[in-house]
């Protein structure tokens, strides 16, 4: 099964209120033909308003939604050749897998062997060819999904919409769905609109993150560009953990209070913040490195790594953290004592103050 009517969607000046309340407030996106974008977002900032637009369950107050070209803001759900699976699955507890696979095709008028040919197609594609037969009710919470996924999928449609579909699973049979639902993207080439608040889970699947916040989309890149070159505090205290001290530049130079901090790239003057993730920072300076004075403040085993909880002049606390090597542990630092921390330039990561 191939989805070559993969569709583009170009959104614009789309804006939905409730009440005061925006919801969405004048938001553009383009979205390529078979692409995976991901709405990032915390709890109320519009991404599942956006996709329900899109599904058609929601009508905007302005703008335009555009699947290849075609308006579909007035066109009824129904008709806009979309998949949908929801957080719930939503899936009929009296009928069969297959029966609940079937059912868009049976909506359609498609019937018979090539019905048959499709759902089979469907269920092998999520793993599922065996359990055509079991009642829904007979499956785990991994099993459900993928059922509901391949139902989004037996018609072949141009655009598939994803709103938080692992949320309900446990840590590692959803970490183990988000390389399935990655790979399945891969074979299908069909256009993902995808929603959740789990950076990680963004970070894992898709080509590109939409962080939407209050409505509006505040930037829209690559996993590895947002992640690495955030243009604001939101983007970057959303995206992954970090610690933020305030830095200035002057003259092309950062400096936090006695430290000159090298950039990787220029900066016009002005008030920033530096974004330090626990993963870059390093214990120990050196000439190719930017470095701060700190103190240990605690130490953490936590199995596969060791978090240690620094604090700088001022009283600023921050996180490193040293994977847990055999023989590492004994050399780590005493709390209380008095280290130097070392980040590389091309780590050092500016945005601007708020």
């Amino acid at each position: 099964m191939t989805t070559a009517g993969a569709l583009p969607i170009t959104v614009r000046g789309l804006e939905r209120r409730y009440g005061r309340v925006a919801a969405l407030d004048g938001v553009d996106l383009d979205v390529a033909q078979g692409e995976f974008l991901t709405l990032l977002g915390p709890s109320g900032s519009g991404k599942t308003t956006l996709l329900m637009i899109m599904a058609g369950f929601t009508r905007p107050d302005a703008g335009s939604v555009k699947f290849g070209g075609v308006e579909m803001v007035r066109t009824p759900p129904h008709k806009r050749n979309l998949g949908v699976v929801f957080q719930s699955y939503a899936l009929f507890p009296h009928m069969d897998v297959a029966a609940n696979v079937a059912f868009p095709l049976t909506l359609r008028g498609v019937s018979g062997a090539e019905r048959e040919r499709r759902v089979k197609t469907a269920l092998d594609l999520v793993q599922l060819g065996d359990l055509g037969a079991r009642r829904v009710d007979q499956l785990s919470g991994g099993q459900r999904q993928r059922v509901a996924l391949a139902r989004a999928i037996v018609f072949e449609p141009g655009i598939l919409l994803m709103d938080e579909p692992l949320s309900a699973l446990d840590k590692k049979l959803r970490e183990q769905m988000q390389i399935e639902l990655r790979h399945l993207h891969q074979r299908l080439g069909t256009t993902i609109i995808y929603v959740t608040h789990d950076q990680r889970e963004a970070l894992t699947m898709s080509d590109r993150i939409a962080v939407i916040d209050k409505g509006r989309i505040q930037q829209i890149d690559t996993p590895r560009v947002l992640y690495e070159a955030p243009n604001s505090h939101f983007v970057a205290d959303f995206i992954g953990d970090s610690a933020f001290i305030p830095v200035t530049v002057s003259g092309g130079v950062a400096r936090w209070r006695n430290e000159v901090l090298r950039l990787p790239r220029p900066s016009a003057d002005g008030a920033y913040l530096l974004v330090l993730r626990p993963e870059k920072l390093l214990l120990g300076g050196g000439t190719d490195l930017n470095g701060i004075d700190a103190e240990v403040a605690e130490i953490v085993y936590q199995g596969d790594s060791v978090r240690i909880d620094v604090r700088l002049e001022g009283g600023d606390l921050v996180t490193l953290r040293e994977l847990a090597r055999a023989g590492r542990i004994a050399a780590l630092p005493a709390e209380g004592s008095r280290i130097r921390l070392g980040l590389d330039p091309a780590d050092t990561i500016l945005v601007p103050a708020p």
